[in-house]
């Protein structure tokens, strides 16, 4: 037994240094791989960049510190967006959501510290930081002391909807951020900076993230953490290219600290990719319940479904089903659709039916024999 206990240490230890080279392989293969990219991208984008002159590459260095400053002017900016984004949130109200999202105060110091890195800049770098996780911090504490006060429990569709990002969220906020750097540096199309806000959406997840701290529940609030790093890190990559396409840094300069950037970027594409992965399982899955229910059933011979939305978040999910019929649809019915649908799909489905009553009517009065004395 002591042969055998020492020989399993052994392969272990020696699995465990062959996965660590295989990891060291793996990090020097990426970062070679993000060099020649980034060097092809140099190499592609030289003709189009434009030479800045030294007044304007000062000017706008200038004007990022400025609106990246931890100031009084840029909290309450921050307290008024976040009060109205969590208050949106619990309302379920995109309207009111919306308006915060045009404040957009926590872009000011992302955009000053994608300058600062390319220019190791510590100054803008330790300014726009400092800023940004003060207003991060402050978000999330007033969003979840909001939530615990006004005593919502259950919340609506915005607040889950920010809870489950994909790469389709990163690919906005990679578009989003590079509209934002153009725009500090055009100012012909500055307009677009809050179209850019309601695209990106930085506040409304930091809130989620609080509402759900708020309650205790540390997986949801997880998912609305990756979300708001993926808009963080997005805009952020985004930013410095822009910055270097336009000729406010050196390619040759901003090489690293754009690879190292890419390289954190590229390490939210993991669990993105599996929470996409995840929506489409589950489209399909409530692709398939709906043929199954519509062309498989008799009950839905007699109903017409209005409409239909899927809790995965519970135990069995819950299919919440809109119908209008003629007749009332009874508990039986009920249990064996959800038993037809577990034989079917191979899993537990728990059904609710919201049920209109539709009723016939037409000119001509009813017959004498149809009244009931």
């Amino acid at each position: 037994m002591k042969f055998n206990s020492s020989k399993l240490q052994r392969w272990a230890q020696l699995l465990k240094q062959q996965a660590y080279r295989c990891c060291l392989m793996a990090q020097v293969w990426l970062w070679d791989t993000l060099l020649t990219t980034a060097a092809w991208i140099e190499q592609t984008a030289a003709p189009l960049r434009r030479v800045v002159a030294a007044g304007d590459l000062s000017r706008l260095r200038h004007d990022l510190l400025e609106e990246s400053q931890l100031s009084w002017h840029y909290l309450v900016l921050v307290v008024g967006s976040c009060i109205i984004a969590t208050l949106g949130l619990l309302a379920n109200s995109t309207a009111v959501i919306i308006g915060a999202m045009l404040i957009a105060p926590l872009m000011l110091p992302i955009r000053g510290a994608a300058f600062g890195i390319i220019e190791a800049d510590r100054v803008l770098m330790r300014s726009s930081i400092l800023a940004l996780i003060v207003g991060s911090v402050l978000s999330v504490t007033i969003s979840a002391t909001l939530g615990r006060l006004t005593g919502v429990v259950q919340f609506g569709s915005e607040v889950m909807a920010r809870t489950q990002p994909t790469l389709l969220d990163l690919g906005i906020a990679v578009a989003a951020g590079a509209l934002a750097g153009v725009a500090k540096v055009e100012p012909k199309i500055a307009g677009t900076v809050a179209g850019t806000a309601i695209a990106v959406a930085l506040m409304p997840p930091i809130c989620v993230v609080g509402l759900w701290l708020g309650q205790g529940n540390l997986e949801l609030s997880l998912g609305a953490l990756l979300l708001y790093m993926t808009n963080l890190f997005g805009i952020t990559l985004a930013c410095m290219v822009a910055f270097v396409l336009f000729g406010y840094s050196m390619m040759h300069q901003a090489r690293r600290p754009l690879g190292i950037t890419l390289m954190f970027t590229a390490l939210l594409v993991l669990p993105l990719g599996a929470s996409t992965l995840r929506l489409l399982q589950q489209n399909q899955l409530e692709a398939n319940v709906r043929t199954a229910l519509l062309d498989r059933t008799v009950t839905f011979q007699r109903l017409t479904l209005v409409d239909m939305s899927t809790n995965w978040l519970t135990t069995p999910p819950e299919i919440s089903l809109t119908v209008r019929a003629s007749e009332p649809v009874s508990p039986t019915q009920v249990q064996l659709l959800e038993e037809f649908l577990a034989r079917e799909m191979g899993r537990d489905y728990r059904l609710v039916f919201l049920v209109s009553q539709v009723a016939a009517v037409t000119s001509s009065p009813p017959d004498e024999t149809d009244v009931v004395e």
